[in-house]
């Protein structure tokens, strides 16, 4: 019986050491990968030069390649990106890889979500001569983006499903005589893989010599790997293939390692140049708030935090589990006075555009969506995105979250949580490519209370970590935790699903949380163990499922995939009480739906607003544009700052084309505004004469 004992004790420990060498193996495969990746690009370069005749390298020559020096194109591409994109500078990255992209590079571009990728490609298709073939996933990105090039006079269009038979007729032409002016073409990666009439005629623009580049958005979902496959975008390699001579930039917001590997394979572009920058957002503030089981609570909480929050209209997103629950959510908030709509796929096509336009022009303050939504925006001045419910990666909440504050402006990321969420995701993601593994890593940033959550962004994509200045609820909480030795507790919990294992018994999340109640009143003062909430026992479930202690098992029914609890490989010493288990417990606090530390309403000034008012105005009469596609974020703070009254003035705030198309009604305003104020300093200091005698001084904060 001893040996036994021992013969089990050993094989724990081997069991234990073998789960931590996965973990080195994982990091060595993940080296590996790198190294692969660094052969294949040294190869290319390697006939690059043996082609161009040039035998002797150095490895500083092939390691790095200066993409922030001079070029012929410098001067024309800073007077088309201020004066026709109406840019004052570039920001990380773009200088580099417009300049690679104009050297006839393959690029492949990682550049977090606001960072500004679309300049990327656009930038060089007005340089370059010819037609850019840009392929983008979603409809809603792809209309709002024509229309913006549109409103700058750039000839752009989109083949897609909702294309007429006249504006499909004059994209032909272009293609195929070269007749009419087209300079950016906008297509779905099914149009690729489905249209041979397409291909046929993008194949006699490419031997007229006028396809200039070819430009892939979100590229993620090319790699079965990411966290979006398409299998559509499986076929992408074949313009490589076809069109050897025109550079590919491919870009996306997040690729882990493994995902970059699989991109550059797939695209055929092996010997592409890289730009990786950071997926630190440091104007968003990440929090993680419980989610009460009723479902009302939740409601009550979010549409207080966005009625307190965001009084002015400010936009927002909600992501929701199921299409169901979008319609749910978004009739309980409007029930509670916020202009909220649902968008998902199962809607008509005509609807769902309509919401998106809607909500793109300000008209209403929230738009509930599925994943459907989460690549069809492009709208820079989200304040705020709430997930009602667990996403299911990391990837997938960095991408979801990252389009709030594009525009560079203070925003908030919440994410409602509650451990009984894990097995509805869970049941859905099983079966993927490291489907729990990456479901897992987003329940541990969840259930983190002491972590930096930026932190959790930073070491997921293999990246130095960055100082987070405040801008997270774990970094800027005054909240006090208390750790509870929960040993015992799990015990009892492996002790239980013993029994029931034995028995050829299971049971859900949820109802091990009832019978561990159960046997806790069972078992009443036989021990020093401190009692648990419900919430905090389901944490715990769900902290030892993450350690391996337990695990989840599933099961098909006919209408559904039931998540089941049972024994992971870790369980015996916990059994025995040989494991320690801590759980970090937040002692209860009033701050629930106010703002949080770190984050700071920003309010719009009286000429700000009288700017945005026009913006809606303009971009009404010219044809529906979005306001932003008029006047930016910063462009209306630069004008409230330097307010220009000349025509002159005006074309070094907003360049020449914005200028000539706006300029009247935007001087006009200035003039008006100045005078106003001119008006009112003058009334003021007669008014503080009359009364000087009364005058009380009041030290008030800037707030008051």
């Amino acid at each position: 019986m001893e040996d036994d004992e021992n013969i089990e004790g050993e094989l724990l420990l081997v069991e234990s050491q073998l789960h931590d060498i996965q973990g080195q193996i994982k990091t060595l495969l993940d080296r590996q990968e790198e190294l692969y990746e660094r052969q294949s690009q040294l190869k290319a370069l390697l006939e690059i030069s043996k082609a161009s005749g040039n035998t002797k390298i150095n490895a500083s020559s092939v390691a790095l390649e200066d993409w922030s020096g001079s070029f012929p194109w410098d001067s024309q591409a800073d007077d088309i990106r201020f004066n026709v994109f109406g840019i004052t500078s570039y920001r990380s990255n773009q200088r580099e890889i417009i300049n690679a992209v104009m050297s006839g590079r393959d690029v492949l571009v990682i550049m977090a979500a606001g960072g500004g990728k679309s300049l990327c490609y656009q930038l060089p298709a007005v340089l370059r001569d010819g037609i850019a073939l840009v392929v983008s996933p979603l409809l809603s990105l792809i209309q709002d983006q024509v229309m913006g090039l549109a409103a700058l006079g750039i000839p752009s269009y989109m083949l897609t499903s909702t294309t007429n038979k006249e504006v499909e007729k004059f994209i032909y032409k272009a293609l195929d005589k070269g007749e009419g002016e087209l300079k950016i073409l906008y297509v779905t990666p099914e149009k690729i893989s489905k249209s041979k009439r397409f291909m046929s005629k993008l194949e006699k623009c490419h031997h007229a010599g006028r396809l200039s580049l070819v430009a892939i958005d979100e590229a993620h979902c090319c790699s079965q790997w990411g966290h979006d496959f398409r299998p559509d975008y499986k076929n992408l390699g074949i313009l490589k293939i076809q069109f050897p001579s025109v550079p590919v930039i491919s870009l996306t917001a997040t690729a882990t390692s493994k995902v970059q590997s699989d991109l550059i394979e797939m695209l055929h572009i092996p010997g592409c140049v890289k730009f990786v920058s950071t997926v630190n957002r440091p104007n968003l503030f990440y929090k993680v708030y419980e989610k009460s089981s009723v479902g009302k609570v939740v409601i009550d909480e979010m549409a207080s935090f966005i009625s307190e929050a965001y009084p002015n209209n400010e936009s927002g997103i909600v992501y929701c589990f199921s299409r169901k629950e979008c319609e749910q959510v978004a009739k309980e908030l409007r029930d509670r006075g916020i202009l909220a709509d649902y968008y998902h796929a199962d809607m008509d096509i005509v609807a769902r555009e309509k919401i998106h336009t809607c909500w793109s022009k300000g008209k209403s303050q929230v738009i509930v969506g599925t994943v459907a939504f989460g690549m069809g925006i492009n709208k820079p001045d989200v304040r705020f995105v709430i997930h009602h419910s667990l996403s299911k990666s990391m990837e997938t909440y960095y991408q979801e979250s990252g389009r709030a504050g594009r525009d560079g402006l203070p925003s908030e990321c919440v994410l409602y949580y509650r451990p009984g969420d894990v097995p509805r995701q869970s049941s859905m993601v099983f079966y993927e490519n490291c489907g729990l593994q990456n479901l897992y890593d987003i329940v541990r940033y969840c259930q983190s209370k002491k972590s930096c959550r930026r932190g959790a962004f930073f070491q997921h994509f293999g990246e130095a970590l960055q100082d987070c200045n405040g801008m997270c609820d774990n970094c800027a909480s005054s909240i006090e935790l208390k750790d509870i030795d929960a040993t015992y507790h799990t015990k009892v919990i492996v002790s239980l699903l013993h029994d029931m294992q034995l028995n050829d018994q299971r049971a859900t999340l949820l109802q091990l949380v009832d019978k561990f109640k159960a046997k806790w009143k069972h078992l009443g003062g036989s021990n020093q163990a401190v009692d648990l909430k419900r919430e905090e026992i389901e944490q715990l479930i769900v902290h030892l499922i993450l350690d391996h202690v337990l695990k989840e098992e599933f099961q098909h029914t006919a209408y559904s995939t039931n998540a089941y609890v049972t024994l992971g490989p870790l369980w015996k010493p916990a059994m025995q009480g040989n494991r320690l288990v801590k759980l970090d417990v937040a002692v209860p606090s009033q701050d629930r739906g106010g703002r949080s530390k770190g984050t700071k309403l920003v309010r719009m000034s009286n000429l700000e607003a009288e700017l945005d008012e026009l913006r809606r105005e303009l971009s009404s009469s010219n044809g529906g544009i979005f306001p932003h596609a008029v006047l930016s974020a910063q462009q209306i703070s630069l004008l409230s700052c330097q307010k220009p009254t000349t025509v002159a003035e005006l074309e070094k705030v907003i360049g020449k084309v914005k200028t000539k198309k706006y300029g009247t009604r935007i001087i006009e305003l200035m003039r008006s505004h100045i005078n106003r104020g001119t008006d009112g300093a003058e009334a003021g200091a007669k008014k503080r004469r009359r009364t000087d005698k009364d005058v009380v001084c009041v030290e008030s904060s800037e707030e008051e």
